[in-house]
């Protein structure tokens, strides 16, 4: 009997070792765990702190740059988007046509190649340049907006959009960028799907334009710390 004892004994000093040792594990990998959820936290303040100090850098030295110009292009920048938006529709295209007008090709010329001077200084935390293509709601001053309409708007505002890159990118001015700027630059045409409200009320006149928007990187590297969290 007290043989079978110490024997029942042992087999309960080996299990409670075994459930010893794995309340060991469990409580390194809970620990390396929590230190590692406390890096990506850490992290992810960074990228933020970093990505509001450089957006502000990068709105303040647009201020600077454009401060002469901005009245009299009709243009403003948006503090929060970094959007550099040009919304005097008469100086851009005509209605319903992509080609690019006189005037805004001479406001190009000018406007761009100063416009990539100051985002170089921030190339590494740049990942796009944008050049987005807005219309109103219309498709002419007698129609409505259905979807017929919404599509017409999505290629002329894709159309423009797309030429507004061409002749930004053969601009003589740029032609030492113009490697780094290609793999950034992007058309994009948004048709009616952001117009410009006043009171709730569309404003076609200003929903007509055409906007410069920087995106920088910290999107992506705050999607790659989720991702591994």
């Amino acid at each position: 009997m007290r043989h079978h004892n110490e024997e029942e004994g042992e087999h309960w000093l080996s299990v409670s070792d075994m459930m010893s040792g794995l309340m060991v594990i469990f409580l390194f990998i809970a620990i390396t765990y929590m230190m590692q959820v406390s890096e990506d936290r850490n992290q992810l303040v960074e990228i933020a702190i970093t990505y509001e100090k450089t957006k502000t850098a990068i709105y303040e030295q647009l201020q600077v740059e454009f401060k002469d110009d901005l009245q009299k292009w009709n243009a403003e920048i948006d503090k929060q988007t970094l959007a550099f938006r040009f919304q005097e529709p008469d100086i851009l295209f005509n209605v319903g046509d992509a080609d690019i007008k006189d005037k805004f090709k001479v406001i190009l010329d000018d406007f761009f190649p100063r416009y990539i001077k100051v985002l170089k200084q921030y190339q590494p935390d740049i990942e796009e340049i944008r050049i987005e293509g807005h219309t109103s709601s219309e498709w002419s001053k007698n129609s409505a907006a259905d979807d017929k309409t919404y599509f017409k708007n999505m290629a002329l505002s894709q159309d423009r959009t797309r030429a507004t890159l061409e002749y930004c990118l053969m601009l003589p001015q740029i032609d030492s960028e113009r490697g780094w700027i290609k793999q950034i630059l992007t058309a994009n045409g948004l048709s009616s799907s952001k117009p410009i409200l006043v009171n709730g009320i569309e404003d076609t006149v200003h929903s007509r334009r055409v906007e410069f928007k920087v995106k920088t990187n910290s999107e992506t590297q705050i999607l790659k710390i989720l991702q591994r969290v």
